[in-house]
């Protein structure tokens, strides 16, 4: 309670500030610029030794920009910030970046203390530091030089560190005070400011409440392991060490509810299991699929299918080993029984079938996340997106599967042709590949047809189907866009394949009902109609020829031909002067 009323005064002071801005102290947004920090320096692929490289680097820049040099190249001497030097935000960021730098080295001896037990104290000794740091952050911050909001990320912040060291420690309710004053300050602060500034404080209350409630069933808190069990479906599971722990818990559970689990019953016949690996497994199915079928997003429901399969190969191995130990056994029972299949290879068949149907529901989940991504537009032409090449591999792994040598007693289950077809039709057309892409659409239309077929003989309706009447009709306008992309499509024409290409010289007003592709359609010379037509036989117009003129006898003119006298040269000139007229 005294803690919260600290708190609260510290807000009610900074919303003084805010009114008061002139005169706030120094300001540094800690939160803030951790969270920029690690996401763009390594953190997000989990590389905290990059992370650690990139605070040492800012620290010495840090220094170097301030003065604050640990003497010389020749000579160490440390040097402390304190509160009479505190004249610059950027003294309180080097505090700040000394505590990320020895926190990250510790989350990095955390990853490789799984194979080297003997890092854990190098571990330790590194979170110890980081916490030192986190107290002298927050004993700088108290100082009268600093604004309150900036007191109270320092405060948050170091117990945020204090809980880390307490968590792994294993000192539970020491930890999870820690943990719940670090989330009381952020929710307060998130209160404090409007809804875009306070993300980043509600996602800093989501990483640590994982930490909260697993310190509280550490404590006696048997509810608590419901709700660890929910924050397993979140995206990040928690991350980090609790992660690890989270995921120990759950295996801790099961093992203590699998002895009273002797027996399955699979196709007919029941099977002892004898194997603890085996019970824990088994014992955990139902809830593992349930947990795919809540998750929150599908980045969760991947993570947990590989979970789930990373546990299934651990324990077909682990029967595989047993089958090792009893052959002698096995052959025996085969001899006497006359070839029976002995329990361990029945369970080894059950868990291996368990095995193929995961994986090609895995598949199936992640190909209907892609189709969903490939029918959205693409917004950032550099960026590469999905492609129909990547379902294509996703389908073609579902094939596969039952192509696989499958246990006894283990039928294939039916693959989706109809899609695989689909998208190696649309990989086609990106490539330009007009034929071959017209072939898979009519092979697609006709698999649909089929299913279509089959449902109509099981008397089920065609609402049953929704996807393969969404395809059919999908698969249709896909073949016109594709006939006329094919017209368009002038480039390259010498790569058209041949099969495709109109090999007589019928014009398009001839073959209207048929597609052929004709690059000559587009050219300076299409061919459109015949030119010149053909003749065509017509009735011609009769011609009259006159054969009577040849026997006919004119009556002579010679009377009415007017004779023309002699003149000579007198009749001459007088014809040229104009006295004969």
């Amino acid at each position: 309670m005294a803690a919260e009323k600290l708190i609260e005064a510290k807000i009610a002071e900074m919303e003084e500030n805010k009114e008061n801005a002139a005169d706030g102290g120094l300001s540094l947004e800690i939160l803030q610029i951790i969270k920029d920090s690690q996401q763009q320096h390594g953190l997000r692929h989990g590389d905290y030794q990059r992370y650690r490289g990139y605070c040492s680097r800012r620290l010495r820049r840090l220094r170097k920009t301030l003065g604050f040099k640990m003497g010389n190249r020749h000579k160490f001497t440390g040097k402390k910030v304190t509160v009479e030097i505190l004249s610059d935000s950027r003294y309180l960021l080097l505090v700040v970046m000394e505590a990320e730098r020895a926190w990250s080295y510790a989350m990095q001896l955390k990853q490789e203390a799984n194979t080297e037990p003997r890092k854990r104290f190098h571990l330790m000794s590194r979170l110890r530091k980081a916490g030192k740091h986190g107290e002298h952050l927050e004993r700088l911050c108290e100082s009268h030089r600093v604004d309150a909001k900036t007191t109270l990320e320092a405060q948050a912040y170091n117990a945020y560190l204090t809980g880390m060291v307490q968590f792994e420690l294993q000192e539970w309710k020491a930890a999870m005070e820690a943990f719940n004053k670090c989330k009381t300050i952020y929710e307060k602060l998130a209160n404090a400011f409007t809804e875009e500034q306070a993300v980043l404080y509600y996602q800093r209350v989501e990483e640590i409440s994982p930490n909260i409630r697993y310190c509280a069933y550490n404590i006696g808190d048997q509810d608590a392991i419901n709700d660890l069990m929910q924050m397993r479906l979140s995206a990040g599971g928690g991350g980090g060490m609790i992660a690890e722990k989270l995921e120990a818990l759950i295996t801790q559970t099961r093992a203590k509810q699998a002895a009273t689990m002797s027996e399955i019953e699979w196709r007919g016949r029941t099977v002892p299991v004898k194997i603890d690996r085996a019970r824990i497994f088994l014992l955990g199915l139902a809830d593992n699929e349930a947990a795919i079928a809540q998750a929150a997003n599908d980045d969760t429901k991947e993570r947990l299918y590989e979970t789930l399969l990373a546990e299934c190969r651990d324990t077909i191995q682990a029967v595989r080993e047993e089958l090792r130990t009893d052959v002698k056994s096995r052959e025996r029972n085969s001899d006497a029984e006359g070839g029976k299949v002995s329990n361990l290879q029945y369970l080894h068949s059950y868990l291996t079938y368990i095995k193929l149907c995961t994986v090609v529901r895995r598949n199936e989940s992640m190909a209907q996340v892609l189709q969903a991504k490939l029918k959205e537009p693409q917004t950032d032409e550099s960026k590469r997106g999905p492609r129909p090449q990547d379902l294509i591999r996703l389908y073609d792994i579902i094939l596969q599967v039952p192509a696989r040598p499958t246990p006894p007693h283990v039928s294939s289950s039916r693959v989706p042709h109809v899609t695989l077809c689909f998208f190696i039709a649309q990989s086609y057309v990106l490539v330009k590949k007009w034929s071959e892409a017209l072939v898979l659409y009519e092979r697609v239309l006709k698999y649909a047809r089929e299913v279509q077929s089959k449902a109509k003989n099981l008397n089920n309706s065609l609402k049953d189907l929704p996807d393969v009447q969404e395809l059919i009709a999908e698969v249709n306008a896909e073949k016109y866009s594709l006939q006329a992309a094919a017209i368009l499509d002038t480039e390259d024409v010498a790569e058209t394949p041949s099969q495709l290409q109109v090999k007589d010289n019928t014009p398009l007003s001839e073959r209207l009902e048929n597609f052929h592709l004709d690059p000559a359609l587009v050219s300076k010379q299409p061919n459109l109609v015949q030119f010149p037509p053909e003749f065509q036989p017509v009735p011609c117009k009769p011609l009259f020829f006159d054969l009577a003129l040849n026997h006919v006898t004119f009556p002579p003119l010679e009377d009415h031909v007017e004779q023309k006298g002699k003149g000579g040269l007198t009749g001459y000139i007088k014809g040229i002067f104009g006295f004969g007229s």
